[in-house]
């Protein structure tokens, strides 16, 4: 009878209460997540999800780091290393036998590719999906990645509040954590299928390295060899972040500047020691980019002339030689400054997407007596401008096609350490009221963490998300299509991502041109001169256009007059074009468009034209 009292004592009052409180929270955010899944679960919508996806499975199943997503400037990069190595042979730019992935860094798809090994992922949609054209609610593949994500998730809301109680106290932790997992912003990251997740988890390892090291200053029993190891791991956990999205790699230039601003006589040893740590754990791989392609970054180091005056949305990536002698100074200048204008106005002022950014901005006129949260704030400040900047040069036509949920909102990473500072500058207001009765501060605080996760709370009314991102996206119809294909076929599309993803064939993005008259960057130059092109599939990412300033006048888009020339005239199609056979039975009229060489869907359910 003892023994139970003292337990019931500790749960009531002693240490298991801090047990109850976790095992609450805990199951609270369980069922939040299981509510969310269930409500507002969507299948993959960025072109980046699939595409990383499609490489990871590749990896898993022994392909090596190859994609089936083939973009016309990575064959021409691959073309013209090989020229440059003698080494061109029979397969040109390697689309025959596996071509190299030039445009996702490794550690993302590579953490994918393992859980794929361990889980039983099923890729295949069943027969009924497809041939009674059933919405198709879950994709199971994507679901088990999304899973994956939120617990990456609930890593950053559990390393949120561990670095918040140890720079403020366990109150404004709570608030942080509680913010952090209220974040309408996080939790359609976690269901996107990007790396974004894991970026924030390396972030705040980052962060967490550099509160140690400037704590450290002010303790005694600290040895140098124990600075050493810890800057280290700070430049590993850079370069570590930079295999996961390259653009992370610039958090090396706050890195640098905090050492060399608060460690006096160490400040060059471990700016040393972070810098060669990040060069190691970065270098093999540019190595290997360098190798395939002759530049560092592949496709990807590209990112800073897309959406340029002569090189507008996509154009780059479906440029198989690319002319940048005519790129000046001035475009790139016009780029920065046209790009930083509108995060001012739009993505700076909701960083975190709620209003707590306002705290945040408000304690930057505050100082603070620990010179960790002080040293640590300017930091975040420096970490910001050059994010901003990078985020400005960086940005594609990925930010247009699907704004805020892009891994190019580099912002995001911050966001925890806002939330943090604005919790804290939250409290310090808070301190400075006086309350009539103790219990009234636990309810303006819960009133303010409610209002702060009012855009959750608003996303989880009705009505209920519409599961599939279509249009474009319908995997059912494009798995089929896929089907109709030969393993080794090589397919054209406008969305050659989602073709790999769910088709699991290899597939060429669109070039600039259906017909070119020099013979540069058209139909022909891939079908003639690398590998035969059995299928063309495309979708309203091609068809809805303006009819005369786009499909009439507008270069980018040819594809899509070249769909209606093909509906309207009897002879719509180009002096020999291989592909003249299109399926019917409804994809037409839903946006899908699909002309092959040959009438493959006969004993299908679908007819030819």
């Amino acid at each position: 009878m003892l023994r139970l009292q003292e337990w019931i004592y500790k749960f009531e009052v002693g240490e298991g209460t801090r047990v109850v409180r976790v095992a609450l929270a805990l199951l609270a955010l369980a069922s939040l997540a299981a509510l969310y899944d269930l409500r507002e679960y969507r299948d993959f919508a960025t072109a980046e999800a699939m595409d990383a996806a499609q490489l990871a499975r590749n990896i898993a199943e022994g392909e090596g780091y190859t994609t089936l997503c083939l973009r016309p400037l990575s064959l021409g990069l691959v073309e013209r290393r090989q020229l440059e190595l003698k080494q061109r042979a029979n397969d040109f730019a390697l689309v025959k036998s596996g071509h190299p992935d030039l445009a996702n860094p490794p550690v993302y798809p590579f953490l994918l590719a393992g859980l794929m090994k361990v889980l039983p992922f099923d890729f295949q949609i069943t027969e009924r999906n497809i041939v009674e054209g059933s919405a198709l609610f879950r994709y199971q593949p994507e679901m088990l990645i999304c899973l994956f994500n939120q617990a990456l998730f609930f890593a950053a809301i559990f390393l949120t509040f561990r670095l918040s109680a140890r720079l403020f106290d366990p109150s404004v932790a709570w608030i942080s954590a509680l913010i952090m997992a209220g974040s309408d912003l996080f939790w359609r990251f976690s269901v996107s299928g990007l790396s974004t997740m894991l970026v924030v988890v390396i972030f705040l390892g980052l962060v967490w390295c550099l509160v140690f090291l400037e704590q450290a200053t002010h303790q005694t029993g600290r040895s140098g060899a124990w600075f050493v190891v810890m800057a280290g791991l700070s430049g590993g956990l850079v370069g570590l972040g930079a295999l996961t999205l390259y653009s992370f790699g610039w958090m090396i230039l706050p890195v640098l500047a905090f050492f060399a601003s608060h460690f006096e006589r160490r400040r060059i040893v471990l700016g040393l020691v972070a810098w060669f740590a990040f060069a190691a754990v970065l270098a093999p791989w540019l190595v290997r980019n360098y190798d395939w392609s002759g530049t560092l970054f592949g496709t990807a180091g590209y990112a800073v002339v897309e959406d340029t005056p002569l090189f507008p949305a996509d154009r780059i990536e479906r440029s198989l030689k690319p002319d940048l002698r005519d790129l000046t100074i001035d475009d790139y200048v016009r780029k920065l400054v046209v790009n930083v204008g509108g995060m001012f106005q739009n993505e700076l002022p909701k960083l975190g997407g709620n209003w707590i950014t306002a705290f945040f901005l408000i304690g930057l006129l505050v100082p603070f007596i620990s010179k960790t949260l002080g040293r640590l704030r300017v930091f975040v400040l420096l970490a910001l401008v050059v994010l901003t900047m990078v985020q400005a040069l960086g940005r594609t036509h990925l930010s247009g096609d699907s704004p805020e949920i892009d891994s190019e909102n580099l912002l995001v990473m911050l966001v925890p350490v806002v939330f943090i500072y604005g919790a804290g500058m939250y409290s310090l207001l808070l301190d400075q009221l006086k309350m009539p009765f103790p219990q009234l501060r636990h309810l303006v605080t819960g009133a303010f963490v409610v209002l702060t996760c009012a855009p959750l709370v608003f996303r989880l009314l009705p009505p209920r998300e519409y599961p599939l991102a279509y249009p474009p996206y319908y995997p059912p119809w494009i798995q089929q299509f896929g089907r109709w294909m030969g393993e080794e076929e090589l397919v054209m599309s406008d969305m050659p991502w989602a073709m790999a993803w769910y088709g699991r064939r290899q597939s060429v993005w669109t070039t600039l041109y259906v017909q070119d008259r020099n013979g540069r960057d058209d139909f022909f130059t891939i079908n003639d001169g690398h590998k035969p092109i059995r299928g063309l599939y495309l979708t309203t990412l091609s068809m809805d256009a303006r009819f005369y300033s786009q499909m009439l006048r507008g270069q980018d888009w040819a594809w899509g007059k070249f769909v209606m020339d093909s509906l309207v005239t009897t002879n719509g199609l180009p002096p020999g074009f291989p592909l003249k056979y299109s399926p019917t039975g409804g994809y037409l009229s839903a946006g899908h468009f699909f002309l092959t060489d040959w009438p493959r869907w006969k004993g299908h359910s679908a007819q030819t034209r």
